[in-house]
C-alpha cells in the first residue's frame, strides 16, 4: 500500500491537474486520464485520504459541464470505445455527490454503446474509423462500464452485452499455441495486418493482453450470482490467466512486450502489462476466482516491478520505467502499425506512462486487501 500511495503522490506532483495526465497538451476526455483517476478513487476508498478523491473529482468537474455534457473532445458519433473508459469514475462520484450531471454523462456513454457500430455477430468496432475490427483493448475500455451501468441502474441488457463482447473476443483472438490472445481481429480480413484466414493480427502484445485480463475480473464484479453466463465468465478468466501465468518470466517475475516471442532477440520486459497482470491476479484471488498460485505470482510480479522498473528520483518522488508509450494496428501505409514483432519493438519507451501508473496503484491496493484478509 505504501508503494501505491507513493506512486499516486508522485504522479500528482508531476501532474497537478489531472486533465493533463499522460502528457496531454490540452484538457482531454480520454482513457488514460480515466485510468489514473480511477486508481486514485480506489486508493481513496481504501485509505480515506481525501486527496485522492479530490483528484478524480477535479478531472470530472473540468470534463463535464452543469448540463451533463462531456467536454474535452468527446463526441458520441466518433464511436470510440476508448472514450467510454473515463466514465468509470462517475459511478462513485454520482453516488457520493448525487449530482445529476454525472448520471446524464453516464447515460450518454451508455447510449453510445447502444448505438455503437458492430460486426455481424454483435462485436463492437473498436472505433468508427476502425471498421469491422475488435481489439482486446476495447474490452477493458467499454465492457466493465457497461456491466457496472447495468448493475447500478438495473439494465440487464448492458450486462449481457458486456458478456457477449468477452465471448466474441475470446472466440476470435484465441492463440492456440500459447493460450493467449492476439491483439486484434478484423471480421472482413481487409486490414493489411490481418491474417487472411483467421482475421487476427500476428502477435500477442503484452498490454493488449493486460487490458483484457483487467477487463475480465472487473466485469465479473457486476455479474449477478445467478446469471447463466457467470460460470462461463469465471472459466474463461481461469483459462486466460493460466496462459498469462505460464508467460511470466521466471527470473524477474514480470512479463514481455511481445508475449508469444519471449526469447527472441530485441524483446524486452515491459512495465505496463506487468502492472496489469499483477492487479488482475491479485483481484481474482481476492474474489475467489483463482487459487494461491496466482497470489504467489502476483506478489512475485509486484516485487519484480519494484526491482526492474521503479526508480527513486532526487525530489523524493518515484517513477516507473520501461513503459511502451503506445501501440495499435493499422495506418495509411502497410508499414504503419502492421502488428509485426518489429513494429511492437519500434514504439517509444518512456517513464511514468499513465498505463503503468494507474494499474500499479490498483495492484498495490489489491495486494493490500489480500493481506488484510489474512
Amino acid at each position: 500500500m505504501e508503494w501505491a500511495k507513493k506512486m499516486a503522490d508522485s504522479d500528482q506532483e508531476r501532474n497537478p491537474d489531472p486533465v493533463y495526465l499522460d502528457y496531454a497538451k490540452y484538457p482531454k476526455w480520454n482513457y488514460t486520464g480515466g485510468l489514473v483517476t480511477l486508481a486514485n478513487q480506489k486508493l481513496y476508498q481504501y485509505t480515506g485520504n481525501n486527496t485522492y478523491w479530490e483528484y478524480a473529482l477535479a478531472y470530472a468537474e473540468q470534463m463535464i459541464d452543469e448540463e451533463g455534457n462531456i467536454l474535452g473532445g468527446y463526441k458520441i458519433d466518433s464511436y470510440s470505445l476508448d472514450l467510454i473508459n473515463p466514465g468509470k469514475i462517475l459511478f462513485d462520484l454520482y453516488a457520493k455527490t448525487k449530482e445529476p450531471k454525472y448520471k446524464k454523462a453516464m447515460d450518454e456513454l451508455h447510449k453510445q454503446l447502444e448505438t455503437h457500430p458492430r460486426n455481424t455477430d454483435g462485436g463492437y468496432w473498436h472505433k468508427k474509423n476502425y471498421p469491422w475490427q475488435m481489439w482486446l483493448d476495447g474490452v477493458y475500455m467499454a465492457d466493465p462500464f457497461s456491466a457496472q451501468y447495468g448493475s447500478t441502474f438495473n439494465v440487464p441488457s448492458a450486462i449481457d452485452d458486456a458478456i457477449l463482447q468477452v465471448e466474441l473476443i475470446q472466440q476470435h483472438t484465441f492463440e492456440p499455441k500459447t493460450g493467449l490472445n492476439f491483439h486484434g481481429y478484423d471480421e472482413k480480413r481487409a486490414q493489411f495486418w490481418a491474417n487472411k484466414e483467421t482475421g487476427c493480427s500476428s502477435h500477442v502484445w503484452g498490454r493488449a493482453q493486460g487490458w483484457y485480463c483487467m477487463a475480465l475480473v472487473d466485469i465479473l464484479e457486476f455479474i449477478p450470482l445467478n446469471h447463466p453466463k457467470r460460470q462461463w465468465m469465471i472459466n474463461n478468466l481461469q483459462q486466460v490467466y493460466k496462459a498469462v501465468l505460464l508467460a511470466q518470466e521466471p527470473d524477474s517475475g514480470v512479463w514481455w512486450q511481445v508475449m508469444d516471442q519471449p526469447s527472441r532477440e530485441g524483446n524486452y520486459l515491459e512495465s505496463t502489462c506487468s502492472t496489469m497482470f499483477v492487479y488482475s491476479f491479485a483481484k481474482a484471488f481476492r474474489k475467489g476466482y483463482v487459487d494461491q498460485t496466482y497470489l504467489k505470482a502476483a506478489k512475485k510480479g509486484f516485487n519484480g516491478i519494484l526491482k526492474q522498473f521503479i526508480i527513486e528520483n532526487s525530489d523524493n518522488t518515484i517513477s516507473i520505467t520501461k513503459c511502451c508509450a503506445v501501440a495499435g494496428l493499422g495506418g495509411k501505409q502497410p508499414e504503419d502499425r502492421n502488428g509485426s514483432f518489429e513494429y511492437y519493438l519500434s514504439e517509444p519507451i518512456r517513464n511514468d506512462d499513465a498505463k503503468a501508473v494507474g494499474p500499479f496503484i490498483m495492484a498495490g491496493v489489491e495486494l493490500q486487501k489480500v493481506l488484510d484478509k489474512k
